[in-house]
């Protein structure tokens, strides 16, 4: 039987696609404000444990009007440029995959509107180039609820993990005596939901400096 070796801030690489306000506006599957929130968690995530992170937009130039990343994301990569496609498929765009390979690392993390268009295509593409791929699918989105379902499923069948924000996380960062685990409380205590209580709860019990 495969055995799928876990996912560490030292071999992932988090590839974002598309989280753009006008790609955004036609999703139905999630509700605005949970993509945006596990969009961010997500990114600030592989921020704060060093994992490289590879962002791409769809025609974000070129055309009549703008239409840059959520302004969360620019905000969290300051002076990064995406990679600016015409491709729904990142993995057609030769300046994509180097990117990806300048990391040297073979497992991505991806997560990208539309599910069921450049996320899929995406990801199952770098499958089929020998990498291995987790999909965070509440940090992604389709048209409709069945369509993102869909997407997910032929991902899974084409080979890739299912993830969630918070388990991508949680496998980046298992270890909760690590001198890196305190850095996920922020991130956790402003877009944890209920687990952002769990937080509260142990930062009140660790040991004040104060006294």
């Amino acid at each position: 039987m495969h055995t799928i070796n876990a996912f560490t801030p030292q071999n992932s690489t988090l590839c974002l696609i598309d989280h753009q306000p006008w790609v955004a506006f036609p999703i139905n599957s999630i509700a605005p404000e949970v993509l945006t929130n596990n969009t961010l968690a997500l990114a600030k995530t592989a921020k704060a444990l060093g994992v490289p992170t590879i962002l791409s937009t769809i025609n974000a130039k070129g055309g009549p009007l703008n239409d840059p990343l959520f302004a969360g994301l620019a905000e969290l990569h300051p002076g990064v440029d995406p990679i600016d496609r015409r491709n729904t498929n990142a993995w057609s765009d030769p300046a994509f995959v180097q990117a990806v390979e300048a990391t040297g690392r073979k497992k991505l993390v991806m997560a990208g509107l539309w599910t069921e268009v450049c996320l899929a295509q995406t990801a199952l593409s770098a499958l089929r180039a020998g990498y291995e791929v987790a999909f965070v699918s509440d940090a992604s989105g389709g048209l409709s609820p069945e369509a993102h379902e869909r997407a997910c499923q032929r991902m899974i069948q084409g080979g890739a993990i299912p993830m969630t924000w918070f388990a991508m996380a949680a496998e980046w960062c298992p270890d909760n005596t690590a001198p890196e685990y305190p850095r996920m409380y922020p991130i956790t205590l402003a877009h944890g939901g209920g687990v952002q209580w769990a937080v509260e709860y142990i930062m009140a019990n660790l040991p004040r400096s104060d006294t």
